[in-house]
């Protein structure tokens, strides 16, 4: 089905509250009527939950349960909250077994069960199955809706069992090849199927080379798997070896979405997932960690700078280059710890042995500090009568470049083998840690050469 372009004006906007309002039926319907429930989705963030609710109650239940699925779970534990059980049931039962299982997961026990009790008898099998695997491994990940057929089938049978099967499964791209206890053995394409005669064995025609997941599996491992060797679906197995449920692409988009979100958050100095429309406090108590390191590094910068009092008394000029020691050493440290925490994302980064690694850092940091201390060391003769200033500025400067860098790309490595995020060892610390790292080259540099 083609959907019609849809654009969230200002003047729709306005329209279409008037018609919220006034209860204008006819115009909600046939706006929305052509309009991809993706794009319904983001609408019904401008209203309140009741009128979403209104608008969802005139579209059909296909597309109102495909809008509700494609909420952040946020707000749709919010929305929800206004439906009956026998409401919340329709729609989950209109889903696959893996969002209703998300879905279930945000409700209050006492409402999933009650409503688990409710579903129809297939997919309520599938959801309480679903239900005992934490939400960040495969088996949590996975909807169990998938075709399957028999090593010992023809062609045509298998065909046949498509069409059956096929009644619940919207989204299949391979035919998953199974024994009589359910062991995977491997995949058939659809092409395949087609074009094979109707009369040959199954076994004789599938791949044997299968690329799959175990139910304990890391959903990021899962992502990893699916990007490294471009999967639009991957099987998920048990211990035993036993096909129970499949993963297609788009559930691992949200997987890569919320690890780079996630990563952003770090980065950028926020402790937890949290959006600006969350509470005030919730905003406060994830930023405030990081604040607070960062004004602890600056009280110590300030006390480090006290102890080389005589000498920015000596020379005044000395304290009139310490914003720019920090600054370079806080943005080298920030570009090598953002590139190391990029890379960490392959876990064939290490490959190539932690030395060569050191050894590309420390050439790049060497030129680049090469060619800043040139820079400044220039740029400080021509703007102050001082012969001995130039030469302790770019010094110091060429040597914050150096250990800027080394400590940017060595801290996310060490904070990775101690099993953290090394999205940690970017923004707000390595910051500080450059701020003292360039103060303390810079003033050692002072002492020695003054």
């Amino acid at each position: 089905m083609e959907f019609a372009e849809f654009e969230l004006t200002k003047e729709f906007r306005d329209r279409f509250q008037k018609a919220l309002d006034e209860r204008d039926d006819a115009f909600i319907y046939s706006s929305l009527e052509e309009v991809n429930p993706a794009d319904i989705t983001s609408l019904l963030y401008e209203f309140t939950s009741e009128e979403s609710k209104y608008v969802l109650n005139l579209l059909s239940l296909q597309v109102r349960a495909r809008i509700i699925k494609d909420l952040d779970p946020e707000t749709r534990k919010n929305f929800l909250s206004i439906y009956s059980l026998e409401e919340l049931t329709e729609i989950i039962n209109q889903l696959d077994s893996d969002d209703a299982a998300d879905i279930l997961n945000e409700l209050p026990i006492k409402t999933s069960e009650e409503i688990i009790a409710m579903l129809d008898p297939d997919l309520k099998s599938q959801v309480i199955d679903l239900l005992r695997y934490d939400e960040n491994v495969a088996g949590g990940l996975m909807a169990k809706e998938l075709i399957r057929a028999r090593a010992n089938w023809t062609v045509v049978e298998c065909i046949d069992e498509i069409r059956k099967q096929a009644e619940n499964e919207t989204k299949f791209y391979s035919v998953w090849v199974v024994d009589e206890h359910d062991k995977l053995l491997g995949r058939v394409e659809l092409q395949k199927l087609i074009l094979t005669d109707s009369k040959t064995l199954v076994k004789d025609i599938y791949d044997d080379d299968v690329t799959a997941v175990e139910t304990y599996m890391e959903d990021r491992d899962v992502a990893e798997i699916m990007r490294k060797y471009d999967l639009e679906s991957v099987p998920v197995v048990n211990v035993q070896g036993q096909l129970v449920g499949r993963i297609t692409i788009d559930d691992v988009v949200d997987v890569i979405t919320e690890q780079a979100e996630e990563e952003r958050q770090l980065m950028s100095g926020i402790t937890e997932d949290v959006e600006e429309d969350d509470s005030l406090w919730r905003n406060v108590r994830a930023r405030l960690p990081w604040l607070l390191i960062g004004i602890f590094g600056g009280m110590l910068s300030a006390r480090f700078m006290g102890f080389f009092e005589q000498e920015l008394a000596k020379v005044t000029a000395i304290a009139f280059f310490v914003p720019l020691i920090q600054a370079t050493g806080g943005n080298v440290g920030i570009q090598s710890s953002g590139l190391v925490v990029q890379s960490l994302v392959n876990p064939d980064y290490m490959d190539e042995g932690l030395w060569k690694r050191l050894t590309k850092v420390f050439s790049v940091a060497l030129l680049n500090g090469l060619l800043l201390s040139l820079i400044v060391l220039a740029s400080t003769y021509v703007f102050f009568n001082n012969n001995k200033l130039p030469i302790i500025v770019s010094f110091a400067l060429f040597c914050v470049v150096l250990f800027s860098s080394f400590v940017g790309t060595i801290t996310p490595i060490l904070i990775n083998r101690l099993g953290f995020n090394p999205a940690l060892a970017s923004g707000p610390f390595i910051t500080t840690m450059s701020d003292l790292l360039g103060l303390t080259t810079y003033f050692l540099t002072v002492q020695i050469l003054i």
